[in-house]
């Protein structure tokens, strides 16, 4: 019960700064659709960055399955270093699409309260109408994301189990028991990277409709 609690008022604090920190950009002119796409295209670079990052550690296990001799250790250190930094990466990528689904909800919010106060009937259909078209537009934007963050999952939990292996099996027999998990690791890996193509096109459509609008 104490923990339902305080997840509950971090909750309500959490909510309460964002509400703090809308309005307080309100004052200086920046509006919630202006952070909306502020937040969309620094996802997008997040998952530029993430992209790059498992195709790189894709490429470094490439090469240790045809490793021919040398130090071990090092290749131990590469592994560890590219489960590491893809981790770091994955969390950026799910904060940032936090940020963006937050903002959205205030966003819409907001304008369907607004839209109470129009006098005009021809004018409040026509921007119920925006509103309904955004909101469509965004739900396939998050869709996308999501989509993409869903299969970091899978492939740091692979990084992750082929780097502990490693650590404790230094040797020849260890190569060939990661090389046989190899084939479903890159098709993983592959499959996340498309993905994550699909969500940056899906972003950069989303931008530009709502510089338009």
């Amino acid at each position: 019960m104490k923990k339902i609690l305080l997840i509950s008022t971090t909750l309500l604090l959490l909510t309460a700064c964002q509400s703090a920190y809308y309005s307080a950009m309100e004052k200086v002119g920046v509006h919630k659709r202006d952070i909306l796409v502020d937040r969309v295209e620094a996802t997008k670079e997040s998952q530029e960055k993430s992209q790059k990052q498992f195709q790189s550690s894709l490429e470094h296990l490439s090469a240790l399955i045809n490793f021919d001799g040398g130090e071990l250790q090092s290749v131990y250190e590469q592994l560890n270093d590219d489960y590491l930094t893809s981790e770091s990466a994955a969390k950026d990528v799910s904060n940032r699409i936090n940020k963006v689904e937050d903002v959205a909800t205030a966003l819409f919010q907001e304008w369907e309260i607004e839209l109470e106060q129009y006098q005009s009937a021809t004018l409040k259909r026509e921007s119920q109408k925006k509103l309904s078209a955004t909101q469509r537009q965004f739900n396939k934007l998050l869709s996308s994301m999501r989509r993409a963050e869903k299969k970091m999952t899978p492939v740091l939990a692979a990084l992750k189990d082929n780097t502990l292996y490693l650590k404790h099996n230094l040797n020849a027999q260890a190569i060939s028991a990661i090389k046989g998990e190899f084939t479903n690791l890159k098709r993983d890996i592959q499959s996340l990277i498309k993905d994550m193509n699909s969500s940056i096109l899906d972003s950069n459509k989303f931008i530009e409709q709502m510089n338009q609008g």
